[in-house]
């Protein structure tokens, strides 16, 4: 690269003063210590998906549990159904960390993405004043005027026989009109206190280190490590009515009052069943 590039480079980094570069180095120093979770953290300008690139890593060979991949800007990111999640350079979080839960058992590792919402709206809470609420299973959710909006999401991938990749993507300074579609929201729209992605992403990753330590220490039992309990409180979803759109183009309505020890949404029916469910699409009908 030419001086004139580097210059150039530079001048495109800091194109939008109200959304500085993440500064990896800082990062690393704050996160990565002996005895902890997080062994690595790499920061890129931009790519695809950062959850594609993490799981092609493991493929090709050894990658320590606890490395961590953040991307200033997210091109084709994904979320369940295989919908597709991008926003502007350096407006958001968009973050896939590598974990290897040996000795949990795997039917307990659909806690995973439950447990990721939990830090990431404690860790929120706490870095930037607001109260996130979490939608069943993965969105990340927040109030904007009065109004419930999904400021982020959580997928969970398999990364070789013993380990995950869960990526989180989290609008941060989006403005309104910026916004993708109706109904998304951002931390700067629901009034953050803070919108500077270094500490939030130190608070987030640190509270992700925490839940998980509890929830491995507990062998994956969600009530055992106080999993279960946690994301009850912080769940919009429970006490809602709701419809769930299952696999098989089949629709299940009724009021969400639970999540089992299984991590599934129970849903009571107008016909009295309970019905548990597992995988689905989730609409919230009316308030709690």
């Amino acid at each position: 690269m030419t001086p004139r590039d580097a210059a150039d480079d530079n001048r495109g980094r800091w194109s939008d003063l109200d959304r500085p570069p993440l500064n990896a180095t800082a990062l690393r120093r704050a996160l990565v210590r002996e005895g902890g979770l997080w062994s690595g953290l790499e920061v890129v300008q931009r790519t695809g998906s950062t959850n594609d690139d993490l799981v092609s890593r493991v493929a090709a060979g050894p990658v320590p549990e606890g490395a961590v991949l953040v991307a200033e800007e997210q091109t084709t990111g994904k979320g369940r159904l295989d919908r597709r999640w991008s926003a502007p350079p350096r407006s958001g979080l968009f973050v896939s960390v590598l974990l290897r839960p040996a000795g949990v058992p795997v039917e307990r590792w659909g806690w995973l993405p439950l447990l990721t919402g939990v830090a990431v709206a404690t860790g929120l809470a706490r870095a930037a004043g607001v109260d996130m609420a979490l939608k069943w299973p993965n969105d990340l959710l927040v109030t904007v005027d009065g109004e419930e909006r999904k400021a982020g999401g959580i997928l969970l991938e398999r990364a070789g026989d013993d380990g995950v990749v869960i990526g989180f993507g989290l609008n941060v300074s989006l403005r309104a009109d910026e916004l993708p579609v109706a109904g998304a929201g951002s931390l700067l729209l629901a009034g953050a206190v803070n919108t500077d992605r270094d500490p939030l992403l130190r608070a987030v990753l640190r509270s992700l280190e925490t839940w998980y330590g509890r929830w491995r220490a507990a062998d994956g039992d969600p009530a055992a490590c106080g999993l279960q309990e946690a994301y009850a409180a912080g769940c919009a979803t429970l006490g809602r009515t709701v419809r769930a759109q299952l696999p098989g183009d089949r629709d299940l309505v009724g009021e969400a009052v639970a999540v089992d020890g299984d991590g599934r949404l129970v849903i009571a029916t107008a016909e009295g069943v309970q019905a548990p469910v597992g995988a689905g699409d989730i609409v919230h009908l009316r308030p709690a």
